[in-house]
């Protein structure tokens, strides 16, 4: 996850959700620049990239919504056949 918020508002959020991955924090908006996400306003859009083991972007959901976002990413996963840990 990247998020334009400094580090320790992040680290917030994280502790407040019980985020167990990584937060990225971007507020000089340079990694959201890079990959297209801002908004004019400087808030970054909800997109996941799912980026292969070469470093290769192998799908963009452009469609997130955070009701449905952890389905939507095992689903997406599963396409693309990534292993599922702790899966048969």
């Amino acid at each position: 996850m990247a998020s334009t918020d400094e580090e320790r508002v992040n680290r917030g959020f994280a502790e407040k959700n019980g985020a167990t991955f990584p937060i990225l924090s971007d507020p000089d908006k340079s990694v959201c620049t890079e990959y297209g996400v801002l908004y004019p306003i400087g808030l970054a859009r909800r997109w996941t990239f799912y980026i292969g083991p070469e470093g290769i972007i192998q799908r963009i959901d452009k469609d997130v919504k955070p009701r449905t976002a952890g389905a939507q990413l095992v689903k997406n996963l599963q396409d693309l056949n990534v292993p599922v840990v702790g899966g048969e």
